[in-house]
């Protein structure tokens, strides 16, 4: 829930998910389409399909026990190497570098003397990460420099007068150069297909049962644009269209 989804959004959510479904097998025995009514407007609906596979593949491959080993882990529906290195981390005390926006930014100024990293996590990033980590408290470290980059060490406005290696960082060492790379540009979202997927999962959301085209329609006045996205929303899993012409969230 925490990929590129701030903590204060996820809160909320994750306390229904817990109160709801507080181990794997409780969320398995759902229908997936549940996963993505409680998900709420988090944002990429997709990863709630994928939390509900891995929770399958827990309760059926593993007893309902989450993995310890970080290569299991990476063999799960939806684990990546960030969400296996997180978990193997966190939760089981595993020597592992985690790699998310905020730690990679306060690498690359912390070391490289670069106001962002790359777009794209690099092999080199990976390298230097791992070879940062200490031998003990390895989770700790984590934790603590994804805390320096989400609090103090921040993309638009860095706090260095507070932070607590600003004596050793590269980047302001070197006169905080300005970022060499293509400009970083926000992602836009009114009018957009994401805009209108969003409104009209919310609808299906909202519907304890099929829904007809017409309750789809009048929430986006674009027809193309309408068709596109609740065309992605049926390839993506997210949404399924019955005989009758109704729509409703995933059954499987």
């Amino acid at each position: 829930m925490l990929q590129q989804t701030p903590v204060v959004r996820v809160l909320p959510v994750w306390h229904d998910w817990m109160a709801r479904w507080p181990t794997p097998k409780d969320l398995a025995s759902e229908q997936p389409g549940e996963a993505v009514r409680h998900w709420g407007r988090l944002g990429y609906p997709r990863r709630a399909l994928r939390l509900h596979a891995c929770a399958r593949a827990i309760t059926d491959e593993h007893g309902g026990e989450v993995p310890a080993d970080h290569a299991t882990l990476l063999s799960l529906p939806g684990i990546g190497e960030y969400t296996a290195a997180a978990v193997a981390s966190f939760a089981y005390g595993g020597r592992h570098a985690v790699l998310d926006t905020n730690v990679r930014r306060v690498f690359a100024r912390a070391v490289r003397a670069e106001e962002f990293p790359p777009t794209a996590t690099s092999v080199a990033e990976r390298r230097l990460a791992e070879s940062l980590l200490p031998e003990l408290g390895a989770a700790r470290w984590g934790v603590a420099v994804m805390e320096l980059g989400a609090l103090v060490c921040t993309a638009r406005a860095p706090r260095c007068a507070d932070c607590p290696i600003a004596h050793v960082c590269a980047w302001r060492l070197a006169g905080k150069p300005p970022h060499a790379g293509p400009a970083r540009k926000g992602q836009t979202y009114a009018g957009t297909d994401r805009q209108c997927r969003g409104r009209l999962l919310a609808v299906l959301r909202a519907a304890h049962g099929p829904v007809p085209k017409e309750a789809l329609d009048v929430v986006w006045d674009d027809p193309v644009q309408r068709e596109r996205a609740l065309d992605g929303l049926i390839a993506d899993g997210l949404a399924e269209a019955l005989e009758d012409g109704t729509y409703r969230l995933p059954h499987a």
